[in-house]
């Protein structure tokens, strides 16, 4: 469905005065980052945490966005040719137009909300019933009062089924969120205490997620969060549900007996564990609401797989980066794969290997057209052809410049494969669960052992929104990925910061800077350990030095003099109390006068280290260091005929000194999930540290385990040997029983010396325990910090020791 520019000015901006009123409006855009097509995009300028949405129009409308919704029109000189949608509320229009859409359509819709399980329950709804209907879905978690109206602008007229998921997080969302999905049939999969900050109890909660279902024709729900009435179809245990679970056998997989209408039904769920049983029961709760038999339910399930919200991204051979996504095949997520994709910077050129793809109510010249389209917008260089659907059709779709190979099936690619041919590229790698992709990624990966560190982008971003609102309006953001981004991959880190509009990096030394320009990062670098033998290389590559002294300045000087440079960005480092590098403050009027005469350097910024700000019992050294940074900076100030950034706040300050934060705060540390201030800002851990069992041996009283003999078995004991050691990072501090790793649920002491690639646990104590056991050694389950503590150290030295040897494989949902 089109909707022209005067449609949309009819629906949220009659006054607006449109020049063309007939040109057509497609995609809605409330992220800048996310613009794929041009010519018939409708930006939504939202306000945000730091930054408001107007701040993106210049770029979009340079990009050739001409479509505007604001709260407060720019100067009309600035945009001769564009449209400014003029709203008192952007969101509040968004959701607006959104309710009027969803208002075009009489077909049925399921509506999800629940403390977890929302995503799951959607995704494997839409594999049990899309044989059956063409339906339109939530794009992976949207469940926002952003994410929902996003949703629902994708139905189109071909679709006969909706299912949209909703999320809340305070009193009084739902409402909106109900307005817009307009559900059928509501689904409410759980309660728990998750995302429960904005409720004063679970019962509030309750009857926030309650108002979904206002005007359902049916809720499905577990009995003990509704009552029982005409339009509630209930499952549990409890007896009066309306689909009474008898039994349940669990072993790999579950057999369960339920009570429906009488009769006695046997599912076969491909799963065991506790969560995906209740949601898998959910979604045949909602096909025997539908009229589907117990046989048909069965023979779909049997198809369900899990749901892998992760877009993986890992290193591949010949300098390669790959992004897994090999679970599904369908319209709706393609399209947020190839955004990630378009995140990443690197590489020669883009390359995706798809699958055939299914989606019913598309022919298939319809369904490969659309894909070929995507492709088109997302900038594809390669495609790989998978499939005898997807190689008749998508070559037909394609333009003459896009390049293209066609297999039958997954076998004859990997038969002719050459990883040679994708050295360089960034491979998405998108296919349906039956073709086994997991098998191209084995083969295009680079070949290391066992043990990896696993990055979660999303915690990164998580934690830097949590960061920056706690900053002022205006105030800038560096991120510093020094040292590997404290051990955990620079280029990934950089690109998704990059992403998520951070103002500066810091590192440590112009190779590390080199490496993120050749990575493709854009935004200002700081070096914050310059020297004259890299200074050709700090310019070429746009890198901005910290001057910490008179010899490093003069020769910095010298030297763009010599190549004729003028004006080059430089930032000034003031020693307030490290006791480090800087220029103390007795030096600070020299300083001033020569940077004020000074036609070859500009200064970006001025800034100082604080020596303890994490410690209160140092609060008064940190303020006197805040003082004397602010002497010398307005020195310097009042010297130069232009304006600086200055700094001094790091993670703990911006926490517990806010009135420190000036112009700009660096983050570190605490950007990586560790919480370095007593008070908690609920922040995630980025890294994990895997890996697994190689043997399992059972010693008796008087053997001994390791070098130098020093663990000793008192009494008969299971030791497993896990593959990590002192050369992958685990310190030899952590020997003897001093360490402990996370092995199925329960912490397991190290026994004997730590190996240089191994490393003995006793599990003795652990159930269950099997070789291939995956192996936690720091993460969620147990904070790096903990590992610090044991030995004797901070958790800075633990995530930088983490050796190169250790692959990083960073995922995004």
């Amino acid at each position: 469905m089109t909707y022209t520019a005067s449609n949309i000015a009819a629906i949220i901006a009659p006054e607006t005065n449109l020049s063309a009123p007939d040109a057509p409006i497609e995609h809605l855009l409330t992220d800048s980052r996310k613009l794929v097509v041009v010519g018939t995009t409708l930006f939504f300028a939202l306000p945000g945490v730091q930054r408001k949405g107007n701040l993106f129009i210049p770029q979009l409308y340079k990009a050739g966005v001409r479509h505007f919704v604001v709260d407060k029109s720019p100067v009309a000189e600035d945009y001769n040719d564009a449209v400014f949608y003029t709203v008192p509320d952007v969101l509040g229009a968004l959701q607006s137009l959104a309710v009027h859409h969803r208002r075009q359509f009489s077909i049925p819709v399921i509506g999800i909300t629940g403390s977890n399980g929302k995503t799951v329950v959607k995704e494997w709804l839409y594999q049990l019933l899309h044989p059956d209907f063409n339906i339109v879905r939530s794009p992976k978690s949207y469940n926002s009062q952003v994410g929902v109206p996003l949703s629902v602008w994708q139905m189109e007229e071909q679709h006969t089924l909706g299912i949209f998921e909703a999320g809340i997080s305070k009193r009084g969302e739902m409402r909106a969120l109900e307005n817009i999905i307009q559900p059928t049939i509501g689904v409410l999969t759980s309660l728990g205490e998750a995302h429960s900050e904005g409720f004063s109890s679970l019962q509030q909660k309750l009857e926030e997620k309650l108002g979904l279902f206002q005007n359902v024709d049916t809720i499905i729900a577990p009995p003990l969060w509704v009552e029982a009435g005409n339009k509630v179809f209930t499952w549990g245990e409890e007896s009066g549900s309306t689909m009474q679970v008898l039994q349940k056998k669990v072993t790999i997989n579950a057999d369960v007996v339920c009570l429906y209408k009488d009769s006695e039904l046997h599912f076969q769920l491909p799963f065991s564990d506790e969560a995906s049983i209740a949601n898998g029961l959910t979604c045949c709760s909602v096909l025997l609401h539908l009229g589907y038999d117990a046989a048909t339910i069965n023979e779909r399930l049997a198809t369900v797989h899990r749901i892998d919200m992760r877009l993986q991204l890992a290193h591949g051979a010949g300098g390669s980066t790959l992004i897994n996504d090999s679970y599904s095949a369908d319209l709706t997520s393609l399209q947020g794969a190839l955004n990630f994709l378009a995140q990443q910077k690197k590489g020669e050129g883009r390359t995706v290997i798809l699958s055939d793809f299914v989606e019913s109510g598309k022919g298939a010249v319809e369904l490969y057209d659309a894909i070929a389209q995507a492709l088109v917008q997302h900038r594809i260089d390669k495609v790989v052809a998978i499939g005898s659907g997807i190689s008749q059709y998508l070559p037909l779709q394609l333009p003459d410049g896009m390049q293209l190979q066609a297999y039958p099936d997954t076998e004859s690619f990997l038969a002719t494969l050459r990883t040679a041919s994708f050295a360089g590229e960034t491979v998405l790698i998108k296919g349906a669960r039956h073709f086994r992709f997991e098998r191209i990624v084995t083969a295009l990966e680079t070949k290391v052992h066992q043990t990896v560190m696993e990055i979660n982008l999303n915690a990164l971003a998580h934690n830097l929104k949590g960061y920056q609102s706690l900053l002022q309006p205006g105030t800038k953001t560096m991120a510093m990925v020094k040292a590997f981004s404290y051990g955990s991959g620079s280029s990934e880190i950089a690109a998704t910061l990059q992403f998520h509009g951070i103002d500066y990096l810091g590192v440590a030394y112009a190779d590390e800077g080199i490496e993120l320009r050749k990575a493709g990062i854009s935004v200002p670098i700081m070096v914050m350990n310059a020297d004259a033998s890299g200074f050709a290389a700090l310019v070429e590559h746009s890198l901005q030095p910290v001057l910490y002294s008179f010899a490093i300045l003069r020769q910095f000087e010298a030297y763009l003099e010599g190549q004729g440079l003028t004006g080059y960005p430089v930032h000034i480092e003031i020693e307030t109390g490290m006791h480090r590098l800087g220029f103390a403050i007795g030096e600070i009027e020299e300083l001033s006068t020569m940077l004020a005469a000074s036609r070859w350097i500009k200064v970006q910024s001025a800034f100082s280290h604080l020596a303890a700000s994490e410690d209160a019992a140092q609060d008064a050294y940190t303020l006197e260091q805040a003082a004397i940074f602010t002497t010398a900076a307005n020195q310097l100030e009042k010297s130069l005929a232009y304006p600086f950034l200055k700094h001094i706040s790091n993670s703990a300050a911006i926490i517990r000194h806010p009135q420190l934060q000036l112009d700009m705060v660096r983050l570190g540390i605490g950007l990586y999930g560790i919480e370095i201030a007593t008070e908690s800002l609920e922040l995630q851990p980025v890294a994990t540290l895997r890996s697994t069992i190689a043997q399992l041996k059972r010693l008796q009283a008087g053997d001994t385990v390791s070098y130098g003999r020093r663990g000793v078995i008192k009494e008969e004991t299971l030791v497993a040997t896990v593959r990590i050691g002192y050369a992958d990072g685990y310190s030899r501090r952590l020997g003897n029983g001093v360490g402990k790793m996370w092995v199925s649920g329960h912490l397991a002491p190290v026994i004997g010396s730590v190996c240089m690639d191994m490393t003995m646990l006793d599990v003795t104590k652990i159930p269950g325990v099997k070789e291939g056991d995956t192996v936690v050694v720091f993460g969620a389950e147990l904070p790096v910090q903990q590992l610090a503590d044991w030995c004797g150290t901070i958790p800075y030295e633990i995530m930088t020791g983490v050796s190169q040897r250790v692959k990083r494989v960073y995922f995004q949902e």
